[in-house]
């Protein structure tokens, strides 16, 4: 079986991409499971130059030998011009400091009625099947950003983020119900859907 390398070592985007890709045709190995140790410096100016720029710098490592997955994703909050943006995992300076991320962010909207608190979670994906062979795909939800954090579950801005669908934060509700409606859900259904019309065309 062909083996596809997730761009991250972030334990629960790789736990939601193998759950979400569970049919897909390939091994699906983090790069601590590929014994890959290498840090991408994502400058880019949006979640989809800093999905490419990862990569494209992993495929080139592994000698452009195997499947590299990179998905960029984060919080997009409108009334503050789209912050956190491409900063979300270090919204406060320190890269995957979710309690101090949560607390600037709750601190910037102080005083913000809830109508006006309209978020969206974006995930852009870059697939890289081969040197020829490169498909990107964009996911996004809606939701609000209440004013104190709910739930157990989730990670990131998730206990931050509410669902009126669900009337619940990402972090109140089940894998399963946050995979059916995610920003990352959706990007990677669509990839599924991409991938099985190039595999019935290479047969």
């Amino acid at each position: 079986m062909k083996k596809l390398i997730v761009a991250s070592n972030n334990k629960h985007k790789i736990s939601e991409i193998k759950q979400i890709l569970k049919n897909f045709p390939f091994q699906i190995l983090s790069l601590q499971e590929a014994g890959i140790n290498i840090e991408v410096d994502e400058n880019g100016s949006t979640f989809e130059e800093n999905a490419h720029i990862k990569a494209i710098e992993i495929f080139k490592a592994l000698g452009k030998r195997h499947a590299v997955l990179a998905d960029d994703s984060g919080l997009m909050v409108d009334i503050l011009n789209g912050e956190p943006g491409v900063y979300s995992a270090r919204y406060f300076g320190v890269h995957g400091n979710d309690k101090e991320n949560n607390e600037k962010l709750l601190s910037n909207l102080k005083g913000v009625e809830f109508e006006k608190r309209k978020a969206h979670f974006v995930c852009a994906i870059e697939l890289i099947l081969d040197e020829k062979i490169i498909i990107d795909v964009q996911g996004d939800v809606e939701g609000y950003i209440i004013e104190e954090e709910r739930g157990i579950d989730g990670f990131g801005y998730d206990p931050l983020f509410y669902v009126p669908r669900f009337n619940k934060t990402f972090a109140e509700i089940t894998s399963e119900e946050k995979n059916s409606i995610s920003h990352r859900g959706e990007a990677l259904r669509k990839l599924e859907e991409k991938v099985k019309d190039y595999l019935q065309e290479v047969k």
